[in-house]
């Protein structure tokens, strides 16, 4: 399992900002695990539809046994 950083993506500002993690449950790469957490982090921290879209996810890098 893997934590993975939830950002909010300011355009105008170029920058993203940390508002949470989800977590990735699956052992191996499938193809398509980062578009369910973005897709999950869309559905947990977007509160508009507009909003969805300044969502974007990233690996950490942080391990969790």
């Amino acid at each position: 399992m893997e934590n993975v950083t939830v950002y909010r993506v300011d355009y105008v500002r170029k920058s993203k900002i940390p508002i949470g993690q989800v977590v990735e449950r699956r052992a191996k790469e499938r193809g398509g695990n980062l578009f369910g957490l973005l897709r999950m982090a869309r559905k947990t921290f977007a509160s508009s539809p507009e909003e969805a879209f300044h969502i974007a996810v990233g690996y950490s890098g942080t391990r969790v046994p």
